[in-house]
């Protein structure tokens, strides 16, 4: 087997399956699951028509580029949710649909990345992260840089802070906006920085942008890369590739359907590494996306949904827990009152809630673990579930002060 596998660190549901298997949950209350950014909203409605009448779909092989009127909606969405220029995104030059923002993600950093004359070959990241971004890194021979997000920074990693020795060994820069786990959304300027280091440095910026519709204030939605650049004059996209899902937009991470978009040449390359691939959505599949892509409104609805959730679980938990009051996600990460792990399992002994701790989704750097003593709770579950964790979260932390 390839020995870049013995470099992949334990998922961190694997870590904590490991931490609360050492805890006894009480019988009389039912779990609730805060850990897993899974959504359990209820999809649209449209989908189940399409469901139940799209079986002849299935009956062929999807192609790899995707169907036209696939590309076409996803091209239209970002003209309309990020005011690009319609001419600047071309279905056929700037699109290419993938099975969902995770394989995206993994799959043209393996395009993306490789060894050139000198030593290290970087992908500098987030951390705390999405671990796909470390895994796919370092299977693809590069090496992770990890640039901490902090709450003095705005939880935003600081790019002032990375010297010019280590992005002139950089390939590629992931970004994630809104953040996982921290709900930070990137402004414009840090992106209109990291495009002119990308310029500077010679490397590729990559948005993971799966969260940007899922916002508190219904007056500023997440700027988007791909618009930045077009603001900033460059309407053909250099340097720049963003990746998108319908699995939180759309209520949707079953049917693994999300896509990738930017530069035509970059996605070019990337195109001739998908023939081999193989990973596309099947036409089914395309058909939901295409119907999901094509409709704003269920997403309106879905974020004040969110909204009110965020806005109860705050209410509820501010007095006792230091929160970050995240601008987007789904996720809240805040400060524990003892160490993290010590907080989940606890927690999770005395009232059936299962949380993320934080040193989970985090690296060790020479100035600590960003996630340590933070947690991560996810509010996907229907409104009365979240409240009632918080509820219990709330009783949990009284009793232990």
């Amino acid at each position: 087997m390839n020995p870049r596998l013995d470099a992949l660190q334990e998922y961190p549901f694997q870590r904590l399956g490991r931490l609360l298997d050492n805890a006894t949950a009480p019988e009389g209350k039912s779990k609730i699951l805060m850990s897993l950014g899974e959504p359990r909203h209820a999809p649209p409605d449209f989908i189940h028509d399409i469901l139940a009448s799209g079986g002849e779909l299935l009956s062929g092989y999807p192609v790899t580029r995707g169907e036209p009127n696939l590309r076409t909606a996803i091209a239209g969405w970002l003209v309309r949710r990020f005011g690009l220029p319609d001419e600047s995104i071309d279905p056929e030059r700037h699109v290419l649909p993938t099975s969902g923002s995770r394989e995206a993600i993994f799959s043209f950093i393996q395009a993306a990345v490789g060894r050139r004359a000198h030593s290290h070959t970087r992908v500098a990241m987030p951390n705390p992260f999405y671990q796909i971004y470390e895994g796919a890194t370092l299977m693809a021979g590069g090496t992770p840089y990890f640039l901490n997000t902090l709450e003095e920074n705005d939880w935003l990693p600081d790019l002032d802070r990375v010297p010019d020795e280590v992005w002139d060994q950089t390939q590629l820069l992931l970004l994630c906006s809104p953040d996982n786990p921290t709900g930070a959304v990137i402004p414009a300027e840090t992106y209109r920085q990291a495009l002119d280091l990308a310029e500077r440095h010679d490397f590729i910026v990559a948005a993971d942008e799966c969260y940007c519709e899922l916002y508190r204030d219904e007056s500023s939605p997440p700027a988007g890369l791909l618009q930045v650049a077009a603001d900033s004059g460059n309407d053909g996209y250099e340097r720049c590739i963003v990746f998108h899902s319908l699995s939180k937009r759309s209520n949707l991470p079953g049917l693994r359907s999300g896509f990738v978009a930017g530069n035509a040449d970059l996605l070019d390359a990337y195109f001739k590494y998908r023939t081999y691939h193989g990973c596309v959505p099947n036409r089914l599949t395309q058909a939901i996306s295409t119907a999901a892509w094509n409709d704003d409104e269920h997403v309106a609805l879905n974020r004040a949904v969110y909204r009110d959730k965020f806005s109860t679980a705050i209410e509820i938990l501010e007095p006792v827990l230091k929160l970050n009051l995240p601008a987007a996600g789904f996720y809240l990460w805040p400060q524990t009152p003892q160490d993290d792990e010590t907080f989940a399992r606890d927690l999770y002994a005395a009232e059936h809630v299962v949380t993320l701790p934080g040193r989970y989704l985090a690296r060790d750097t020479a100035n600590g673990n960003p996630g340590r003593n933070r947690v991560r709770m996810a509010l996907v579950a229907e409104p009365e579930v979240c409240a009632e964790a918080a509820r219990r979260i709330r009783s949990f932390i009284e009793r232990s002060s």
